[in-house]
């Protein structure tokens, strides 16, 4: 049987997430924020480091529409959302131009280790067992939520029983995936319903299938779930999981590019770009105040 062991993160910002978001509209966020080379960054670059393109910082970010990590611009052939803006400040202060390549949410663990990408941004939590095979520097702390239909009879679900016979959205491979397969383990051992995992990645679908009363649920990322409360009103959110998690810029164990990327990252912070992002995308609720390289990640383990 498995367990989540709470991970606590000293120095996030730990407030909600802004959900106010009749102002929050992705067309007004399709202008670059940029910001100039950052020396002390560069200088952190292992020598003779080979970027995956030369000249270029190269990073697998979702291909999905999940507003406000990562979504299509109004040319639909632009990425735009919260990801792809934190990985522009990183190219800017590394002194790179950024090459962002849409990919699957499975294929970027071999992406990174065949070395296809330089690094990825897919809202990835960092966990002790992804430590293993990859280094991380951190960039929000992130929370997952539990969302259903704005007219749904469901008013919470804030513990595992509450998940107990109800057919709930989780994309596979996730963290929200492993919480929610735990739980469910535990109720059937009580004589609990089953939970009836949906698993759509695609976000498109996954509203879809909520909206139509396909699926009860969805557990996805926190800031997706205000995103869509605010914008369109059709959802609501009645819950979280259990932890909070560090996201992080993900490269290949040991390559040495976590110290630059967590440089560029803190001069972000400190230059207030940063910030600006969090802002337009209703994700400074998830700020951290510091990156960090490879910090403690969530652990499961044997009870």
């Amino acid at each position: 049987m498995k367990q989540v062991i709470i991970v606590a993160l000293a120095g996030a910002v730990l407030a909600a997430p802004a959900t106010g978001a009749q102002q929050l509209d992705a067309s007004h966020n399709e202008t670059p924020i940029t910001m100039a080379a950052n020396p002390q960054a560069i200088a952190k670059i292992p020598a003779g480091f080979h970027f995956v393109h030369p000249g270029y910082l190269t990073v697998a970010t979702s291909a999905n529409n999940s507003p406000p990590i990562g979504l299509w611009a109004s040319d639909n052939k632009t990425l735009i959302g919260s990801d792809p803006d934190i990985a522009r400040l990183l190219a800017d202060s590394l002194g790179l131009k950024l090459r962002l390549v849409p990919a699957a949410w499975e294929d970027w663990p071999l992406g990174i280790t065949a070395g296809r990408y330089d690094v990825a941004m897919f809202n990835i939590a960092v966990t002790e067992e992804r430590k293993q095979k990859f280094d991380f520097a951190t960039y929000r702390a992130d929370n997952h939520a539990f969302a259903v239909k704005a007219d749904s009879k469901i008013s919470a679900i804030r513990r595992r029983e509450d998940v107990a016979g109800k057919r709930i959205i989780v994309g596979s491979g996730t963290n929200q995936e492993r919480i929610l397969l735990s739980w469910d383990e535990k109720n059937r051992a009580q004589g609990l319903a089953p939970v009836q995992p949906i698993y759509l990645n695609d976000d498109a679908s996954a509203t879809l299938a909520l909206l139509s009363g396909r699926a009860d649920a969805s557990f996805g990322p926190q800031a997706m779930a205000a995103w869509k409360v605010a914008s369109r009103g059709q959802t609501k959110i009645v819950g979280h999981g259990p932890f909070r998690a560090w996201v992080a810029v993900t490269t290949k164990k040991g390559n040495g590019l976590d110290v630059a990327l967590q440089q560029a990252i803190n001069g972000a912070i400190a230059g207030g770009q940063y910030h600006q992002v969090l802002a337009r995308w209703g994700e400074e609720g998830e700020a951290v105040e510091i990156s960090q390289v490879n910090p403690p990640g969530i652990v499961y383990q044997d009870n």
